[in-house]
C-alpha cells in the first residue's frame, strides 16, 4: 500500500461540453512522407473507437477515444484541463443522457480536449453540446515515501487498483511498452505536464519493430526512458516517466499516438515491469474492457 495525501486533496467541479469536430477550409493534411490524406482528427463523439483499442491501425489522424470535452471559455477551459484527472469520475448534466457516469481516461494538448468514456447506451443518447461535469480530483497528490516520484494527472481511485510493488525505494510500475525519448514529438517545450499530452513518433520503422509499438493501445501505460516530467518534458539520461496512451496515431510530422503524464522521476526511482496487460481500461473496466467480469471500478 503506497502511503498517499489523499485526505488533504481537494474534490473540486469542473465542467466542459462535447465538443465538435472542426475541419481547415481544405480537408487535405498533408503526411510526413508528403502525400496528401483526409482524415477525422479530434473533436466529437465517437462511438468505435475506444480505451483498449488499437492506437495506430485506423484511417484517423489524432481521434480521441469516447466524447471529447471542451468550455468555450477559455479560463474555464483551462482549469478544466488541469484539474480533470485520469481516473476521475464524470457525468452528464444535461440532454437525453442525463445522470449517465464514465470516466476521465485523458487529456489531450493543442486542441485543449478532456476525453471521458462511456458505455454505449449513453453515448447514443448524447449529443453535441450536451454538458458533462467532472469531480475533478488529483491535483497534489504525492507519494508520501517517496518523494522523488512525482505524480501528475492521476486521482487516487486509479492509484490504488494500478499494481504498483516497491523495491528499495524504487517504484515497479507495470507497463505495456518502453518508448525511447528520443522519438517523443509535439508537446515537447512546455513549461508544465499537468495538462495535455506528447506525441510517440512512429515514422522509423526500425525503432516501431524494436520496441514493438505497432502493439499500442488507447489506455495502455507506457514507460518513456530518459524523460523527465517534473518542471515540463525534457530529455535527461536516467529519468523515467509513465504515462497512458490517451489518442490515436498521426500521419503529421512530429505527431503521434499522445502520452498523458502520471508519473515521472528525474532519479530513476521508477522502474518499468513488462505487462502486456497494463492498461486503464482493465483496472478501471472502461472501454473495451467494459463487459469483461470480475473488474475493478
Amino acid at each position: 500500500m503506497l502511503r498517499v495525501n489523499d485526505k488533504e486533496l481537494v474534490s473540486i467541479s469542473v465542467f466542459g461540453e462535447i465538443a465538435s469536430p472542426v475541419s481547415d477550409p481544405s480537408p487535405y493534411t498533408v503526411s510526413a512522407d508528403g502525400r496528401p490524406v483526409v482524415l477525422p482528427g479530434v473533436g466529437g463523439i465517437t462511438y468505435n473507437v475506444k480505451v483498449g483499442d488499437t492506437a495506430v491501425h485506423w484511417e484517423a489522424d489524432h481521434v480521441e477515444p469516447g466524447v471529447s470535452l471542451k468550455n468555450t471559455n477559455k479560463e474555464a477551459n483551462a482549469a478544466l484541463n488541469l484539474f480533470a484527472c485520469v481516473g476521475n469520475r464524470a457525468w452528464v448534466s444535461s440532454g437525453d443522457a442525463k445522470g449517465s457516469e464514465g470516466f476521465v481516461t485523458g487529456k489531450h494538448g493543442g486542441v485543449e480536449h478532456v476525453l471521458v468514456d462511456f458505455d454505449d447506451a449513453t453515448l447514443e443518447k448524447l449529443t453535441i453540446g450536451d454538458k458533462i461535469m467532472i469531480k475533478g480530483e488529483g491535483v497534489g497528490l504525492k507519494l508520501l515515501d517517496y518523494p522523488e516520484v512525482k505524480i501528475m494527472n492521476l486521482t487516487p481511485g486509479l492509484l490504488d487498483v494500478i499494481p504498483v510493488k516497491v523495491e528499495k525505494g524504487t517504484l515497479l510500475i507495470p507497463v505495456t511498452h518502453k518508448v525511447p525519448a528520443g522519438i517523443m514529438g509535439s508537446g515537447l517545450g512546455s513549461h508544465h505536464s499537468y495538462r495535455g499530452d506528447y506525441d510517440i513518433q512512429l515514422f522509423d520503422e526500425s525503432t516501431v519493430k524494436e520496441y514493438n509499438l505497432e502493439m499500442l493501445r488507447l489506455g495502455d501505460l507506457v514507460a518513456i526512458i530518459d524523460a523527465d516530467h517534473s518542471f515540463g518534458r525534457i530529455y535527461r539520461k536516467g529519468a523515467v516517466t509513465v504515462g497512458v496512451v490517451v489518442h490515436t496515431n498521426s500521419v503529421t510530422a512530429g505527431h503521434g499516438p499522445g502520452v498523458t503524464t502520471l508519473f515521472t522521476s528525474s532519479k530513476g526511482r521508477i522502474r518499468p515491469v513488462m505487462d502486456d496487460s497494463a492498461n486503464i481500461g482493465k483496472y478501471m473496466n472502461l472501454g473495451r474492457f467494459r463487459l469483461q467480469k470480475g473488474r475493478r471500478k
